[in-house]
């Protein structure tokens, strides 16, 4: 949901809530910001009737000099200065009102100078036709830190699989499950090799579905002799799970690279589970991934006929690929519908992706994307324009081919020094010494390939009258266009579920950039010297407001404060 808001004292902005995440743009007006020291959030949770005063980590020198590492301290006596700000600890479906302080004076002793009381709902993951299901995607953080001990899940245990899946792997299984006597399930999976995972495949089974799942069964070997890609794990898991007899190997095509199922029930397919997560241990608990159920049957055929198609293991020829492009032309014509499929491999012309990036090049105030593999040159081309366009980008690392990473790098430093471009890579805090952090773990698997940012999806417009998602298993690259097995799910005109990804999108760019900026400066410092750093405490002067309100910024600030704001910022 959106919700504006304004006190009529200059204290203005916008609530935006997703399932896990309330976000809040904030504004004042010129004339109340002079002594202005920050803003303070009470929190009221209707459902367990409690209301606390949310907290944060920097601290003002002068009242907290020396906080423990790891210590939250209250928002009323260290207040946020940022005119964005973000509850990460909302839960699905409730009720919430918060109130927001803006606080003057000295820190020793700060007043409360304007309120506002904003009364939001968060969303439902379920909805009637979409839904989504984000896992936690940060096991580099300060609170799996304090909770888990730095260990990796599969020494602390259950507790940690379950807070990293933040519902994910539940929502699957869930999807799965409801299929029993004349449901049909069938799969499309790249890396299929989590145990619960093919136990709930099998369960449906057992409770009398018709089940076929195909998977990624491209043998292929290093120079060394060693496997690459997924296959001999998948087999190696179908074995274990002994479901070998409701499974079929594709060994013909590129890259096998979809993440889907199909629920038909007396032969008339309903819904369709898709996003970005391989079932493995790094895909649901490590890095960042979705799971999106789309509950509709004009899409869920769509999905069936491609995988009609994907059975007979083709090889990608002109055949194959002219059959997608006519199955879902991209862009569809006319574009009457509010969910419209794509699938790969297509023509070498790069239809979809030339869609994909026409879509971006059409934002009219902001522009959000992931990218796990670098940034494709014509979606460059588009956060290089020169425009009053705020564009965030949130990407795994800045390159696409270890051959070519320092031009790779260059580029993306030429795309960030923009004004109205911010990025942020993954990254962990690598040192407890760093301004009173926790040491963080790096991954939960050994030698994975994607440690932070797995997430493949584009956000245009998302908080307008009609935002646009696209989203699914593909990396808005050439590969996913013309070469690999892919699907994606281009969504016009749904708030509901534009918001819920739009939240979580601002979640981990957050989480992400703090983390880049320690890597950054540890860089500068050789890492070696984290001891040289000194805390980052509050400003106790109104001096860190000047870039939100500076035109001219070069950080961003002035963009993010005037597009979340909404309407109201000044």
């Amino acid at each position: 949901m959106r919700k504006p808001f304004n006190n009529h004292h200059g204290l203005t902005g916008n609530a935006v809530t997703g399932c896990h995440v309330a976000f809040f743009g904030l504004d004042l007006a010129p004339g109340q910001r002079p002594g202005f020291r920050g803003f303070a959030f009470q929190r009221t949770d209707h459902a367990e009737e409690d209301k606390i005063w949310l907290r944060g980590t920097k601290t003002f020198e002068k009242t907290e000099p020396t906080p423990a590492r790891g210590e939250t301290f209250s928002t009323r006596k260290h207040p946020v200065q940022s005119f964005q700000w973000a509850d990460y600890s909302v839960k699905p479906g409730r009720h919430y009102t918060y109130k927001i302080f803006a606080l003057y004076g000295d820190p020793a002793h700060l007043k409360p100078k304007h309120r506002v009381t904003v009364r939001i709902s968060t969303e439902t993951e379920t909805g009637s036709t979409h839904s989504a299901f984000f896992n936690r995607g940060s096991v580099a953080t300060q609170e799996y830190a304090r909770r888990f001990l730095n260990e990796r899940p599969s020494k602390a245990g259950p507790g940690a699989y379950e807070w990293l899946s933040r519902g994910l792997l539940e929502a699957l299984t869930a999807f799965l499950d409801r299929a029993g006597p004349g449901w049909d399930i069938h799969g499309a999976i790249y890396e299929f090799q989590w145990p619960s995972a093919l136990a709930a495949v099998k369960r449906a089974k057992e409770r009398g579905a018709k089940v076929k799942v195909l998977f990624d069964d491209i043998v292929a070997h290093d120079k060394d002799g060693k496997p690459l890609g997924p296959w001999k794990r998948n087999r190696e898991a179908i074995q274990a799970a002994r479901i070998k007899s409701l499974c079929q190997g594709l060994a013909n095509g590129n890259l096998m690279h979809n993440k889907f199922f199909i629920l038909s029930r007396d032969g008339a397919p309903a819904a369709v589970w898709t996003g970005s997560t391989n079932l493995t241990e790094n895909g649901i608990f490590g890095h960042s991934n979705v799971g999106h159920i789309a509950e509709d049957s004009a899409v869920a055929q769509a999905y069936m006929d491609y995988w009609n198609r994907l059975k007979k293991d083709p090889k990608v020829d002109n055949a194959y690929r002219g059959a997608n492009m006519a199955s879902t032309p991209a862009p569809p014509d006319p574009w009457d519908r509010v969910t419209h499929p794509v699938f790969s491999p297509r023509g070498t012309q790069l239809d979809s992706l030339e869609w994909y990036v026409a879509i971006a090049g059409g934002a009219e105030r902001g522009l959000f994307m992931t990218f796990p593999f670098g940034m494709h040159d014509k979606f460059q081309a588009v956060y290089r324009r020169d425009d009053a366009v705020l564009r965030m980008a949130l990407l795994d690392r800045a390159y696409g081919s270890p051959n070519n990473k320092l031009r790779d790098e260059k580029d993306i430093q030429r795309i960030r020094n923009r004004p109205n471009v911010v990025l942020a890579i993954g990254n962990r805090i690598i040192t407890d010494s760093f301004d009173r952090w926790l040491a963080e773990l790096d991954k939960i698997t050994p030698g994975v390939h994607v440690p932070w940012v797995h997430t493949k999806y584009m956000l245009v417009d998302p908080l307008g009258a009609s935002p646009t998602v696209v989203t699914g298993s593909a990396n808005f690259s050439k590969a996913s266009t013309d070469s690999n097995d892919e699907n994606m799910l281009v969504i016009r005109g749904d708030k509901r579920i534009a918001d819920i990804y739009f939240g979580e999108f601002l979640r981990l760019y957050s989480h992400y950039a703090y983390r880049e900026a320690v890597k950054i400066y540890l860089d500068k410092k050789k890492r070696g010297q984290p001891e040289e750093w000194q805390p980052q405490y509050l400003f106790d002067t109104d001096d860190w407001m000047a870039e939100y309100f500076d035109p001219a910024d070069r950080s961003g600030r002035f963009m993010r404060r005037t597009y979340f704001a909404g309407p109201m910022a000044k």
